[in-house]
């Protein structure tokens, strides 16, 4: 019956956007369905917006689907109030029911993991919500005893925050001293001093685009192409958040346009050059040069 259907597929979409990682035989194996099955239903969240990614061997469903917006809107919590009230449950000190089942359902939801250590926890917590602070307010902080791989020294960093990336893992931001963006790590901060300053060099406050094959740059190129079935599939199975940029070519139901930004060139160019035979590249001055020059490489290489 259509119901039984209609519950399995809600089943499925609150397996995919918990926050763990499953394989096509965990899902099969929890929900009772072929891999046949699995895929229609993949392929249909799909069609109806969501955002399903495979980062093999695993499948979610991302939270940056517009449904999921639309919900969060109304009652979701951001990381940071989430982050606060994981802190209040922990130094509750009950071992209650209720209060394990807040945790759990906290732990579901959201990416916690950094919450885990006992040691790390608590500063992790408070470099969070002093970036997310300063970020409200526009104010200046100082990154207190950062740990640099690069210049193998730990510093102090006095910095504009703009921009929570990768889970609350990393924080872009401008640094004074340089005026450069840059990207810090959390994990390698000491602490986080939010100070009595305000911004004083938005305008040059510059994103880290991440395209959809992974690569970041702060300038991006918007590249078309004209692909056919097999590129279009290979595309929609190996980088499933290109789907929002892939449509039909009008009446032709054999091809496909797509128009997406990319960050760099190497990930889109392996791409196309190993379905060149499948994709026309329809824009991008920029990217059809950097195909002939790779081409030449390769040829000059013979």
């Amino acid at each position: 019956m259509r119901h039984d259907k209609l519950e399995r597929e809600l089943n499925l979409l609150l397996l995919l956007t918990e926050n763990h990682n499953y394989t096509v035989d965990d899902i099969c194996k929890r929900l009772d369905i072929s891999r046949r099955n699995l895929y229609y239903y993949l392929e249909f969240f799909r069609l109806a917006g969501f955002r399903v990614e495979h980062c093999k061997p695993y499948y979610r469903i991302s939270k940056d689907s517009p449904f999921f917006k639309k919900i969060d809107e109304v009652v979701h919590f951001t990381e940071d109030e989430a982050i606060t009230m994981r802190q209040i449950l922990d130094k509750a000190d009950d071992n209650s029911p209720q209060v394990q089942r807040l945790k759990k359902k906290l732990e579901r939801l959201y990416d916690l993991k950094i919450l885990n250590s006992v040691e790390m926890k608590e500063q992790m917590a408070h470099n969070i919500s002093a970036l997310y602070q300063a970020m409200k307010q526009r104010s200046m902080v100082k990154i207190i005893g950062y740990s640099s791989p690069h210049s193998n020294s730990v510093s102090d960093r006095v910095v504009e925050p703009f921009l929570m990336m990768n889970g609350n893992r990393e924080v872009r931001c401008y640094e004074l001293a340089s005026g450069m963006n840059k990207t810090f790590k959390l994990a390698r901060m000491q602490d986080v001093e939010v100070l009595d300053v305000t911004w004083d060099h938005e305008q040059r406050h510059k994103q880290l685009f991440t395209d959809v094959f992974m690569f970041s740059n702060e300038q991006q190129w918007e590249v078309r192409l004209r692909m056919g079935r097999l590129a279009t599939s290979v595309l929609r199975e190996e980088y499933p958040q290109a789907e929002r940029y892939i449509e039909p070519d009008g009446e032709d139901d054999s091809h496909w346009l797509v128009t997406m930004p990319v960050s760099s060139f190497l990930g889109i160019g392996r791409f196309v050059i190993g379905l060149f035979e499948d994709i026309e590249v329809l824009g991008c001055d920029e990217f059809r040069d950097y195909l002939k020059n790779q081409i030449n490489k390769l040829y000059n290489k013979q």
